[in-house]
């Protein structure tokens, strides 16, 4: 039986004679970004990908999810590698589509390069049946949390219930039969070094808010009309005015913004509509901070006498990692760059769905550099393709490796010694009663 380092130097060798394969995989999705639950070309460029390694997979899950299998030797537990499908929406990228806007500003297409660079490198004969369990290999639709309205609408036809792909594909199944998951994300930073051990991100709520007034002539008869405008615009204010009562240790994020202020200038506005992320460290300090979200949005509804319709949708929970598990990981990343340069960072304030993975079982969500500019910016554009998905690929299959290697006795004590924040039904449960929608209107 060969070592686990003798394994390793096989799934190094084979990633590098395949490197620009991989490389080309991720700069094609780069030319074809599309947003969450979306993206049907790139899924489709996924299942063809599996088809031809022979991997047998399943398509059209969560719309547009795509979950591969490897198959060890023996029995054992299952371990997800996760990449991620969807765009972002940045119309002055330079890899913006020009119809849709739609941009890898975040650096997804190297996750689906990372996910077959280690799947190529772990299913070779020699090292697959050195392993114990199964492989599930999981590009997720939709991480980015955006066009709010366009996916409620995909929720009210019934074609899907939560807006996230990997709460949703939670909610149909495809995480039941998965004991620990992980996946790499690419940064900009370079103090976080050119691979990262992470701690934890923000959770977050979604919230659509309509505040409903009374239209009239603005010059002719003020008077008579309900400044729908006015009452978003108090509302802004009184949530400014509550910042100071969040603790700096909760790292609470409110950022609203109005996407309809009215239908004409000169009429006063009726129908005003906003959206806003409220995020917050903790399940704990974003319940609090909605509270006062709520709170303000109906103070300012009752300031000018108009009503407000305010809708709360199921978000990301906080992100948490398996200490074990990174235990395991750091050591090839510093195989990789050096140790050096594996970063370590503590807590970020975005928001990932690895969040609502990381509450059902052991999960990492390291990074790795190669990229320049700012995130979600239009600027950020992977520069070394070489660093963010060639070592990162190797640095997740050698991860895998130690895990399910000797008969999967690593990956059964980090299962072992894990307790989960929730089950499954746990989850769902806490999610559905997350959702409400409710109106006030001033008396």
């Amino acid at each position: 039986m060969p070592s686990k380092e003798d394994l390793k130097r096989q799934v190094y060798q084979e990633i590098d004679s395949r490197a620009e394969e991989i490389i080309n995989l991720s700069k094609t999705i780069l030319s074809h970004p599309e947003p969450g639950f979306r993206e049907v070309k790139t899924a489709h460029l996924v299942s063809n990908k599996f088809a031809e390694l022979g991997i047998p997979f399943r398509a059209g899950l969560a719309l547009t999810g795509v979950r591969g299998e490897l198959v060890g030797s023996s029995a054992g537990p299952t371990m997800a590698l996760i990449g991620e499908l969807d765009s972002l929406i940045v119309n002055e990228h330079p890899f913006a589509d020009p119809t849709t806007g739609a941009a890898h500003a975040c650096g997804h297409h190297c996750q689906i390069g990372m996910l077959f660079g280690a799947t190529i490198g772990l299913m070779q004969p020699n090292v697959l049946s050195a392993l114990s369990g199964r492989l599930a290999l999981i590009a997720v639709p939709a991480e980015e949390y955006i066009e709010i309205e366009y996916r409620d609408g995909l929720r009210r036809d019934g074609k899907l219930e939560f807006l996230g792909g990997k709460p949703e594909m939670i909610r149909i199944g495809e995480f039941d039969d998965i004991d620990l998951a992980m996946m790499i994300h690419t940064t900009s930073n370079p103090e976080e070094g050119k691979l990262c051990i992470s701690g934890t991100n923000n959770g977050t709520l979604a919230k659509k808010i309509q505040f409903v007034g009374k239209g009239s002539h603005a010059g002719g008869a003020p008077h008579l009309g309900i400044n729908a405008l006015n009452a978003a615009s108090l509302a802004l204010s009184a949530i400014h005015y509550n910042r100071e009562t969040f603790r700096d240790e909760d790292t609470i994020r409110v950022h609203p913004i109005i996407t309809k202020g009215g239908e004409a200038v000169s009429a006063v506005p009726a129908d005003v509509r906003m959206e806003t992320f409220v995020r917050g460290k903790t399940i704990e300090a974003i319940m609090d901070a909605n509270q006062k979200v709520d709170r303000a949005l109906r103070a300012g509804a009752m300031a000018v006498g108009a009503k407000v319709n305010i809708q709360t949708i199921p978000g990301y929970l906080p992100l948490q990692q398996d200490r074990q598990m990174n235990s395991w990981f750091e050591p090839n990343a510093a195989a990789m760059v050096g140790a050096d340069n594996v970063g370590h960072v503590t807590h970020r304030t975005g928001s990932t769905d690895m969040g609502d993975v990381s509450h059902l079982m052991p999960a990492i969500h390291p990074y790795v550099g190669g990229a320049t500019g700012l995130g979600h910016g239009d600027n950020y554009v992977v520069q070394d393709y070489s660093l963010a998905v060639i070592s990162a690929a190797k640095a997740m299959a050698a991860t895998v490796v130690d895990l399910l290697g000797d008969g999967a006795a690593a990956a059964g004590k980090v299962i072992a010694d894990h307790r989960p924040d929730m089950t499954r039904a746990e989850y769902l449960k806490f999610m559905r009663g997350l959702a409400k929608e409710e109106s006030f209107e001033a008396l």
